[in-house]
């Protein structure tokens, strides 16, 4: 998937229709199952999410373009006008905007797209998750060696380890209650140290991968594989 920042509200991406049936999805249920469009859009705004750090805490508006070879994508997120009575959407660089009054509901006005109203659920989950990052693998000895890389707790949240598509990836969440941001930049570097940063969404891996260990990674690896002095 491709990803364009436009400006600070706006952002561009496109994605092939390979790339969307690789995600499992198929071409047509895009357009007429809502349910599964609307996850495939929440993968997508995962992975914006994470490259752009573009997080979604309002309404939004939202521009499909269907073109020969996939789905080029315009979402920009709503900013309440300086008298309070409208919503707008800045859609171009030239600063020119799409005025909505607040009274009338923003929901009915996007739900021809993905459905605003399960929308807004799902944006305040974006605003209080917390910082988590996938690395992928091409050997699992990258990963035993990385385990005993940390041999005392990193105070992550979850360490999952999947299985997919010939390679592992590990999925790792961190909070801000329990760690620093200088600390868990800290442990995040030294994990890529040893894997790849990788765009694959936990939707995907969640769905069709295989989950190898749950929640404490590095303490089930070194268990179960000692280090080779």
């Amino acid at each position: 998937m491709e990803i364009e920042r436009i400006n600070e509200n706006t952002v561009k991406f496109f994605i092939s229709y390979v790339d969307i049936e690789d995600r499992g999805f198929h071409r047509e249920e895009i357009w007429y199952n809502r349910e599964r469009s609307e996850q495939l859009f929440w993968q997508m705004m995962d992975e914006v999410n994470y490259q752009e750090d573009f997080h979604v805490d309002g309404p939004l508006w939202i521009q499909v373009h269907a073109l020969e070879k996939g789905l080029e994508i315009v979402v920009t997120k709503a900013q309440l006008s300086k008298n309070g009575d409208n919503l707008e959407f800045p859609i171009d660089e030239d600063g020119s905007t799409i005025d909505i009054p607040v009274d009338e509901k923003v929901e009915s006005f996007l739900e021809e797209k993905f459905g605003k109203s399960e929308n807004d659920e799902l944006a305040d989950d974006f605003v209080e998750e917390n910082l988590w990052i996938i690395a992928g693998f091409n050997d699992f000895e990258d990963v035993i060696q990385l385990s005993h890389h940390f041999q005392n707790d990193t105070g992550s949240e979850e360490e999952t380890l999947y299985y997919y598509n010939g390679k592992y990836y590990l999925y790792m969440e961190f909070s801000q209650d329990v760690l620093d941001e200088q600390t868990q930049e800290d442990i995040i570097s030294r994990v890529f140290e040893y894997g790849d940063d990788s765009n694959i969404t936990i939707h995907v891996l969640e769905e069709y991968g295989k989950k190898i260990f749950e929640m404490n990674t590095f303490a089930d690896i070194r268990a179960h594989f000692p280090a080779n002095i």
